[in-house]
């Protein structure tokens, strides 16, 4: 771990200065290898409002869409190797009701792979939860809605909530009556998590409980929610690694490219992406927006993390998070 020791020093030098310039509140980074060998380290405030807070190693992060990579595509696609579902199905084989009112609408041909793949015709964003506090009601919303298509495909939550239905349907109850995983929960202790936005639609600041307004509406759901500490996200990189090395078909079509740089569920290199441009062919990584990371190179065998709470206490800053993954991610991999 030597080399990469030096590595990790200029990656936290990285996340200290935009501590310092005052772009992001706090942040932890961490770095582990295949063996499970680690390096983690916190700087600045897990909170500003309404009471100061520092950040640690131990904090808990809302992972946003990270939520998607780690809890819902690892499902899916377990489910798809075990031969619960075909991927290349509609959805509408585990949601039959899926816009049942027409029988020849475009999203009832919509398969899982898709989803994962975001090459659907889905919105890229949409309110769900102005709609209505109801998250039933909410559930059937998103499914009977007339979905305005969009051309080309783009990335959007959509896709995942409906894998998320489709993950509730099989299992016969809600997201969060689910197991999240070793080291995982779907809400944290206020006193330890990092605090994100303060919020206009519940008007607090928020900590320990999703940020994301369409998965707070739903009481769940497959795009986002997750909570977890650096050591439960690198654990997971870990495990991905080590099960690589073993063949593993989960972990194989994680790395299966769909269509460009998406793969089922993840992003893999492409210009100007969030792992820099020093990564190799064989990593593949996800953001969230509340602004955290995970990237795992399956080529040299590592895997890292960049959690911030760069939404606290608003989205609507500049924090620069785009710049910093990227020289974060460059650092790590020896640029």
């Amino acid at each position: 771990m030597t080399d990469f020791s030096a590595r990790f020093d200029r990656a936290f030098a990285l996340l200290q200065l935009a501590i310092d310039e005052k772009r992001i509140p706090g942040g932890v980074l961490g770095l582990t290898m295949a063996d499970g060998s680690r390096i983690t380290r916190a700087s600045g405030q897990a909170a500003l409002k309404p009471e100061p807070r520092p950040m640690r190693e131990d904090t808990w992060f809302d992972l946003a869409s990270v939520s998607k990579v780690i809890f819902t595509t690892t499902r899916i696609l377990q489910l798809a190797v075990d031969g619960v579902i075909d991927l290349d199905a509609p959805v509408t084989s585990v949601i039959p009701d899926f816009n049942q009112y027409d029988p020849n609408a475009w999203q009832r041909k919509v398969t899982f792979r898709q989803c994962l793949g975001h090459q659907t015709h889905f919105p890229a964003v949409e309110p769900i939860y102005t709609y209505g506090s109801d998250p039933d009601l909410l559930r059937t919303f998103v499914l009977q809605r007339d979905w305005r298509y969009q051309d080309p495909p783009v990335y959007s939550d959509i896709n995942y909530i409906l894998l998320g239905i489709a993950l509730e349907r099989l299992a016969g109850k809600w997201i969060r009556a689910m197991d999240p995983g070793p080291g995982f929960a779907f809400s944290a202790d206020p006193d330890r998590a990092a605090a994100t936005e303060d919020c206009a639609f519940r008007h607090r600041v928020l900590s320990g409980e999703v940020h994301d307004e369409n998965c707070y509406a739903l009481q769940g759901s497959g795009h986002a929610g997750l909570f977890g500490t650096v050591g439960a996200v690198l654990d997971f990189a870990a495990d991905m690694l080590a099960r690589d090395k073993a063949g593993d078909q989960v972990v194989e079509l994680m790395r299966t490219p769909i269509e460009g740089h998406r793969t089922h569920g993840w992003e893999r290199p492409f210009e100007m992406w969030s792992g820099g441009g020093h990564c190799s062919p064989g990593t593949i990584g996800h953001t969230g927006f509340t602004g955290t990371a995970l990237w795992i190179d399956f080529d040299n065998g590592y895997g890292w993390t960049l959690l911030t709470n760069r939404v606290h206490p608003t989205r609507h800053f500049d924090s620069g998070i785009m710049a910093l993954r990227r020289g974060v991610s460059d650092a790590i991999n020896g640029a």
